[in-house]
């Protein structure tokens, strides 16, 4: 599947991009949050 023939590697791409849909889906989640404490 893919070319990748061990499970591990296979684990990490999975999980390195889903990391990261989920670092996304929070900063949209939490865009422009909490401005009033610096002043702007």
């Amino acid at each position: 599947m893919l070319g990748i023939n061990d499970t591990w590697i296979l684990m990490g791409y999975i999980l390195t991009i889903g990391f990261t849909l989920a670092c996304i889906l929070y900063g949209l989640l939490n865009w422009n949050k909490g401005g009033d404490e610096h002043g702007s």
